[in-house]
């Protein structure tokens, strides 16, 4: 059997919450965490603030929506030997989701709906498809009351995938890169999630920004995250992720960093960014 943490539930006149015995509001939500532009943290993010999560004891699942299957690689999975329903036949054929779910990956609290290389087509096989927007949605419906947190790793791209997952999310985190040319590209971004919001799903909101891949040493770091902040406001988490060693080394051995190498920088960034977005950092309206 797995540990299900006990949630204390708390009555208002409006609504009730449910409170973690950490202190944790819990909040129940589908979050993609999407960037066009490639190597930014995505789904470093989404393996290890999902685990961070778990450990937290709250029910994580990751949805691994890149073909390239990073998300599940790093998380031990291997698409040679486990050859059962993936996102693709859940997308494509309209499987079954839970069917696709593999169990404790890791940690007891965190799932995995895996990628396949197969996904490579599913963007032109969907294009026929009526309702192709809301596929994922749809499929998530019955197994959504089963987690505190659903992450959906979306591809380098704003294709027909990262447009499913913004359909089927309630809000979007976007890593950005402390790099040269860090918000490129992000307006294209932004004024696709105004789009999303018209026409699919009017209730998403922007989760956060986080700033990966940071070193607090290098002016062009600094002043990328002075950018950030100055444009995205309390929107970018206080927390941010170093350019660390063991953090980059841990998806070769197929493990989130938590088990990789747990007193690294890496590693407590990363449980730091999984207490400040469960103490309730987000969302706000973008």
């Amino acid at each position: 059997m797995r540990f299900a943490p006990r949630w204390t539930t708390v009555y208002s006149r409006s609504r009730q919450t449910k409170i973690h015995p950490n202190g944790f509001f819990r909040m129940s939500r589908v979050i993609a965490i999407a960037n066009q532009k490639g190597g930014v943290g995505k789904t470093t993010t989404a393996i290890n603030l999902g685990a961070a999560i778990a450990v937290l004891e709250a029910r994580v699942l990751v949805v691994d929506l890149d073909p390239q299957g990073n998300a599940s690689s790093g998380l031990g999975l291997s698409q040679a030997v486990d050859e059962r329903v993936t996102i693709y036949e859940v997308l494509m054929a309209g499987g079954d989701a839970r069917a696709a779910v593999r169990s404790s990956v890791q940690f007891p609290l965190l799932d995995l709906m895996p990628s396949t290389r197969d996904l490579v087509g599913a963007e032109i096989e969907l294009v026929g498809t009526v309702g192709r927007e809301t596929i994922l949605r749809r499929a998530l419906e019955s197994i959504r009351s089963e987690y505190d947190f659903i992450f959906l790793d979306c591809p380098p791209s704003l294709g027909l995938l990262t447009l499913n997952a913004l359909t089927a999310a309630d809000s979007l985190l976007i890593p950005i890169q402390c790099e040269f040319y860090a918000l490129e590209g992000l307006s294209q971004l932004l004024s696709t999630v105004q789009l999303v919001q018209r026409a699919l799903n009017p209730n998403l909101e922007i989760e956060g920004v986080l700033l990966t891949m940071f070193d607090g040493r290098l002016n062009l770091a600094r002043q990328v995250a002075a950018e950030a902040r100055e444009y995205f406001g309390d929107r970018v988490y206080k927390t941010s992720i170093p350019r660390n060693v063991r953090l980059a080394e841990a998806p070769s051995f197929g493990q989130p960093i938590l088990r990789y190498d747990i007193l690294s920088d890496g590693a407590q960034s990363y449980l730091a960014l999984a207490e400040e977005l469960m103490m309730g950092h987000g969302p706000t309206a973008a």
